[in-house]
């Protein structure tokens, strides 16, 4: 299974489209902050049973790049050790995002998945619409993303404008497309997870066919219904059987996790 690991977990996370035209073009940050590190597990399903692959790890940190002061967001991932002779992953991502309009300057991607390795860089020009590539220099719309950047820029969602059912689009820049898609809001509900009990917001991302995951809105992903709107649980069917990623922990969120209410 190809992207297994972290790739998963970002695929889990965000799928979706913003329009040169869409309102969230320049939205600001009001949902995450310096220092924040938020650490998720990997359950995979078959037959009912629920299996720990592995686990993944977001940290933001403030650095300078070209002069600037930005956001540098890592994810880590890997498999467990015993899960490793079956399908060993060692992922790394990253993102150098622009903590005014939370646009991306540099996306790093560097995995191993099974055998299979990537190293890419990506730097935008945003002036130019351009993203340039290892393989090239491509055409990118006003206000794209990278897999990382637009998870914390659709944090910064305000759910509360919108009614059950709307589509949210945004779009993102990966292995040298731009994919337009939309996340679907399906309202707020209470949520039992690894970690304890949430109030949440679900909403369902359309998904492009893949090796892994079937196309459509199969997928759903609930998050935490107060400022910082941190992932909290993500489910879906895949090729065979089904995963599940919670979160397990969290440091230096950016207010407290008011949602959370009942620890396991």
């Amino acid at each position: 299974m190809r992207k297994f690991l972290i790739a998963t977990v970002l695929s889990l996370l965000v799928s979706y489209r913003l329009d040169a035209g869409n309102e969230f073009c320049g939205i600001r940050n009001v949902a995450f902050q310096n220092g924040e590190s938020v650490t998720f597990k990997v359950f995979y399903t078959l037959a009912g049973m629920y299996i720990g692959a592995g686990e993944a790890n977001f940290l933001v940190n403030l650095t300078k790049l070209n002069g600037n002061t930005v956001y540098h967001v890592v994810g880590d991932g890997k498999t467990y050790s015993f899960y490793d002779s079956f399908f060993k992953v060692r992922d790394r991502y990253e993102s150098y995002i622009d903590t005014g309009s939370l646009q991306p300057y540099r996306f790093i991607r560097n995995v191993y998945e099974g055998g299979y390795t990537k190293f890419q860089t990506v730097n935008f020009d945003h002036a130019a619409n351009k993203a340039i590539s290892n393989d090239g220099v491509f055409n990118v719309p006003n206000c794209v993303q990278d897999v990382i950047s637009s998870i914390y820029y659709a944090r910064n969602i305000d759910f509360n404008k919108y009614k059950v059912g709307d589509k949210i689009p945004f779009s993102m820049f990966l292995d040298n497309e731009t994919y337009n898609l939309y996340i679907r809001y399906l309202g707020k509900e209470t949520i039992k997870t690894k970690y304890g009990k949430f109030r949440a917001i679900k909403f369902k991302p359309l998904l492009v066919k893949g090796t892994i995951f079937e196309g459509g809105e199969k997928m759903v992903v609930w998050v935490s219904d107060d400022g910082n709107k941190i992932p909290l649980r993500v489910e879906s069917p895949i090729s065979v059987g089904s995963i599940k990623v919670d979160m397990m922990s969290y440091r230096n969120l950016r207010y407290p996790l008011s949602s959370l209410i009942g620890v396991r």
